[in-house]
């Protein structure tokens, strides 16, 4: 009896990316087409203010509403503290003149300053908090002043992290980035022509001169991205680890996602009635 040869399977590469890339030029027109279906058509306005912080997020952000809404109709505002970086701000000057965006600058030194004179023991991740919410104080301001919307940055790496202040960074009602990964963040960029130099360069929160969001977590945005694509799939830790990824990494990840589940939440409410809002009355949209 003739034996058929054996098929097996490719052997799986746990340093692959295979299942994070994108078609960038789909990508974009849909987000695009997003963009302008929720604040245009759902929200009635016709202009949108982002905060410019020379990251690749905020410039990919930049970038898309450019073209959803039209240079004249966007606004970038650059809101530095004292601490931060030159570069922060010569890049967010870069995105301004690539797009063509209108730009304000607002310091937040004193606003900041002014308060934590009454915290002299805040540590750094207090301070970086203070920042952060100061930021997004201004952004709904200047939303207000203009009538427009703010638009958020945060991507999907991120917000799984928990590498967030709560009602701040993932505050503005609407999120072009919030279902991309880092690194489809970086193709997505490329491909829209931010320039290299802020694709590039290693993403920072820029509160502390060398400090790195990758240093903060203990891995590379990359091998998160590739762990995370697969707990969300439901795949159990120890399942990845026989895939061949490492213990440790994993441990990581998981430990990450799962501690701050609670910030990608609105706030806890007691239920007193079968009409609590977004736990039982929800539009039709909503389901």
């Amino acid at each position: 009896m003739r034996r058929l040869p054996m098929i097996c399977a490719p052997k799986f590469d746990p340093e692959s990316d295979e299942n994070l890339r994108i078609n960038e030029p789909l990508m974009a027109d849909w987000l695009i087409a997003f963009l302008k279906d929720e604040i245009v058509r759902r929200r009635g306005m016709t202009r949108a203010v982002v905060g410019v912080s020379g990251g690749v997020d905020s410039a990919l952000v930049a970038f898309l509403l450019a073209q959803a809404l039209g240079a004249e109709n966007v606004t970038g505002i650059r809101m530095p503290y004292h601490a931060s970086s030159q570069e922060s701000r010569d890049h967010a000057s870069l995105v301004v003149e690539a797009t063509g965006i209108q730009m304000d600058t607002i310091e937040i030194t004193d606003a900041v300053d002014n308060y934590l004179k009454f915290a002299p023991d805040a540590d750094g991740r207090r301070r970086g908090n203070v920042m952060a919410r100061m930021r997004m104080i201004i952004l709904f301001d200047q939303s207000a002043k203009m009538g427009c919307i703010p638009v958020g940055t945060g991507n999907k790496t991120e917000r799984l992290f928990g590498y967030f202040t709560w009602h701040a960074d993932d505050s503005p009602p609407v999120n072009p980035l919030g279902d991309l990964y880092k690194t489809q963040v970086w193709a997505l960029s490329r491909y829209m022509g931010v320039p290299d130099i802020i694709v590039n360069k290693p993403a920072s929160a820029d509160l502390i001169v060398g400090q790195t969001d990758e240093g903060d977590f203990g891995i590379t945005y990359q091998k998160a991205d590739r762990i995370l694509y697969y707990l969300l799939k439901g795949f159990s830790a120890a399942r990845l680890v026989a895939m061949g990824f490492p213990d440790s990494e994993v441990a990581l990840v998981k430990k990450r996602l799962d501690s701050t589940h609670w910030k990608r939440h609105l706030p806890t409410v007691a239920m007193l009635s079968n009409t609590s809002i977004n736990d039982y009355y929800l539009r039709p949209v909503d389901y």
